[in-house]
């Protein structure tokens, strides 16, 4: 693909919009034929790139995970101009090696959400999006780098299984999933895949924020905030090092996802 990126979305939660430069912002008030999105779409830049920023969980994360708009939040992105989603998220560790502190960038997931809508396509024409590799190469490949340019590097190729939430895994479950999936969150899916749907790149830049039940301890709110709060500086750090490599030629084949996905 020889386009270029000019405007990137970045999805995330507390603190992460501070990675914008000083200057003058813009707040973004979107209809989308889905609802309203979780937040005004706030736009600021990194450099010469425009940067569009969504709060995930609303203003003060007050929207669970399972009541979150996605469909309404790729989509209001997508009608801004974004082509490209950077988002953050908090997971759990599934193995040992991943202690909390450790950065990830997934490239694969395994879905166990139960009652989200999943698709743009719910009826007239069907599409069949291909998902083999989920996750964008190029942005991913770009994540790394930033990553090890700014000193905080990222485990790769993990898988992310999305349960569905609120509510933490059981001791059964928790042992269950740790056979097929490195770490678990609650926010990946249909994230993920209404981005590819919409042609848009995306990566996720994951933050381990605790071991889950597993490992005999259970899981607690209060630590994973705690857990949080240490390590949002390094993931702004990595952040404002991986946006302004993002704009230039585009050699993936994300915005072309529909033209072999119709019936």
């Amino acid at each position: 693909m020889t386009g270029t990126r000019r405007i990137v979305g970045v999805i995330g939660g507390s603190g992460v919009d501070r990675v914008f430069d000083e200057g003058r912002r813009t707040s973004h008030r979107v209809a989308t034929p889905w609802g309203a999105p979780s937040a005004p779409v706030e736009e600021g830049h990194v450099g010469d790139l425009t940067v569009l920023f969504l709060p995930r969980h609303g203003v003060g994360h007050t929207i669970p995970p399972h009541r979150v708009n996605y469909r309404a939040n790729i989509d209001a992105l997508k009608s801004l101009g974004a082509d490209s989603i950077v988002t953050v998220s908090s997971v759990g560790s599934l193995k040992a090696d991943l202690p909390p502190g450790t950065f990830v960038v997934p490239d694969q997931f395994v879905d166990f959400t139960k009652s989200r809508p999943t698709t743009f396509f719910d009826g007239g024409r069907v599409y069949h999006v291909s998902l083999a590799d989920p996750f964008c190469p190029e942005l991913t490949e770009r994540a790394l780098a930033a990553g090890a340019a700014a000193g905080q590097s990222f485990a790769s190729r993990k898988t992310y299984v999305c349960v569905e939430g609120p509510r933490f895994s059981t001791r059964a479950e928790s042992n269950f999933l740790r056979g097929f999936a490195d770490v678990i969150g609650m926010t990946l899916v249909p994230e993920v895949t209404l981005a590819r749907e919409r042609g848009m790149c995306y990566v996720c830049l994951a933050m381990v924020t605790d071991f889950d039940v597993w490992a005999d301890r259970p899981v607690e709110a209060k630590d994973i905030v705690e857990t949080m709060g240490k390590n949002v500086e390094r993931m702004q750090t990595v952040l404002r090092g991986l946006l302004p490599r993002l704009p230039g030629p585009k050699k993936c084949e994300c915005e072309t996802a529909l033209e072999s996905a119709g019936l």
